[in-house]
């Protein structure tokens, strides 16, 4: 099976990278900007003409939530035209095409765990453009899977995690929001979910969507209290209250997502955020952070 990951230098790009060689069945193909510009028509046009997949997967995306609101032009490219152009050249070549999307299509005013039906209503443009992207798939490509996540973080790129450990080192205080609820998301979990998935994939319909996180909930206040306590740095952490902390953008303040549609179809595990923390901390200490 050959399938291409997108956008492989991000947080999911970079854990589906490193547990690559423990999938020997399948042949990856990996890019990112500067192999592969996928918001430009010709380049995937000339690229695809050469290279034929049974699946693609989007890890790319435009992520800065707060940036986005003042580069809504960028975001747009990223997460819908890129999205339409890889979702119809998918189709073209008979891939399964897998676009990973976000809890920020919803507007976190639930009380209970979303479902994949629940009702999308955006808050941000950067959730916008999400949403927008996921429609894009649903009427361009001929057989795909939208998995939305939530609180990705990893021991590559920038993240949460990597933010506080950096910040408890140097100030000894933070404050950190505590009315904000949520599951963190370790990239590497959802990766090994994804390479499960796709070599046995079918399904009647030319979509489906999916929810994934880790299982258990959390405040961003409770997630940096136990990043703290498991890198063993003392440093006082207040809980605050979202109007006291300058958002650009308002955050959702639930965002939990309801796995079980993806754990009964795929008849996988998902692991509780805190065991997946202490995985992802143990390889940040190997890697000296």
């Amino acid at each position: 099976m050959k399938i291409l990951i997108l956008g492989s230098k991000g947080q999911l790009g970079s854990e589906i990278k490193e547990l690559a060689p423990l999938y020997k069945n399948i042949d990856f193909t990996f890019t990112d900007i500067e192999e592969l510009d996928i918001t430009n028509e010709a380049s995937l046009k000339s690229f695809f003409g050469k290279n034929k997949f049974n699946c693609i997967v989007n890890c790319a995306a435009y992520t800065a939530v707060d940036k986005a609101e003042s580069d809504k032009t960028q975001a747009v490219k990223l997460n819908v035209t890129a999205v339409k152009l890889l979702s119809e050249f998918a189709s073209s070549q008979k891939a399964l095409f897998v676009h990973i999307s976000t809890d920020y299509v919803f507007d976190g005013k639930n009380y209970k765990p979303y479902l994949e039906t629940d009702l999308t209503n955006p808050k941000s443009i950067y959730g916008k453009t999400k949403l927008d992207g996921e429609v894009e798939v649903i009427f361009n490509a001929q057989n795909a899977i939208i998995i939305r996540t939530s609180w990705l973080y990893s021991s590559f790129g920038n993240n949460f995690v990597k933010t506080i450990i950096k910040n408890a080192k140097e100030k000894g205080t933070l404050n950190v929001v505590s009315d904000q609820i949520g599951t963190p998301t370790y990239a590497r979990d959802l990766a090994k979910s994804i390479l499960d998935i796709v070599p046995s994939y079918k399904s009647s319909s030319k979509f489906e969507i999916f929810n994934y996180s880790n299982e258990g909930v959390a405040s961003w206040y409770d997630f940096a209290k136990e990043i703290t306590a498991l890198a063993g740095i003392k440093c006082v952490i207040n809980p605050i209250e979202t109007k006291d902390y300058p958002f650009v953008v308002t955050r959702p303040p639930y965002s939990v997502l309801n796995k079980s549609k993806i754990k009964k179809t795929f008849g996988i595990t998902i692991p509780y955020w805190k065991d997946s923390l202490n995985d992802c901390m143990l390889k940040l200490k190997e890697k000296g952070i």
